[in-house]
């Protein structure tokens, strides 16, 4: 029983993936456009979310000023969700609902984009630093689940809503996964050209 529980999450997870294949390919791609056009211009990118969402923030973060899995010159990204006395602090003097969106109002500028995660589309901090985004003509990529939630209505015509159709946050999570590596790809692809497979460092790509 087990071992068939195990396999069936593996199907379930490459079947999900199938089906958002064509219909979030090109959200992905307008989410590239959008993350280049600010990094290229001076701008920059921050993300945020919770949890598991907030890791995969971190993660993106680290691909971007880093690299995802070739050598070029260090992008300009930041997790709202890493430095745990900023997030500590303001949750402690004002509240948990402004942890990001102070955070943005201070940091990010017009031509910077926001990278908000939240698998429901409903966290309030996400919510919030949404708002704080487009206080600052920020664009915002937001990466959601089931039906968007509260994301899906704060969000403008110019910016990105890329939802999984799917009720479950693993599954949710593991399509997110993705795309930040979909969006990872594509900027360096634009940058760099499509890849040569010989070039790609595997043993340090993080």
């Amino acid at each position: 029983m087990l071992l068939q529980r195990i396999q069936q999450q593996f199907i379930d997870s490459a079947d999900l993936k199938y089906q958002c294949a064509q219909s979030l390919a090109p959200l992905v791609e307008a989410a590239v456009a959008a993350v280049l056009a600010s990094v290229t211009g001076g701008g920059k990118v921050l993300a945020c979310g919770n949890g598991a969402s907030a890791a995969a923030a971190q993660h993106f973060a680290a691909s971007f000023m880093g690299r995802y899995e070739r050598e070029r010159p260090e992008l300009a990204a930041l997790s709202l969700a890493s430095d745990a006395a900023v997030l500590t602090g303001i949750a402690n003097d004002f509240e948990i609902r402004s942890v990001f969106a102070r955070q943005v109002r201070a940091l990010g500028q017009a031509g910077d984009v926001l990278l908000a995660l939240s698998t429901t589309g409903n966290s309030a901090n996400v919510v919030a630093a949404v708002e704080a985004a487009h206080e600052r003509d920020m664009s915002v990529v937001a990466l959601s689940g089931a039906r968007g939630g509260r994301l899906a209505q704060l969000l403008r015509d110019t910016d990105v809503h890329l939802c999984v159709p799917h009720e479950l946050p693993a599954r949710i999570l593991e399509v997110h996964h993705l795309v930040l590596h979909c969006i990872c790809d594509g900027v360096d692809a634009q940058l760099l050209g499509l890849p040569d497979a010989s070039n790609i460092n595997v043993e340090n790509a993080s």
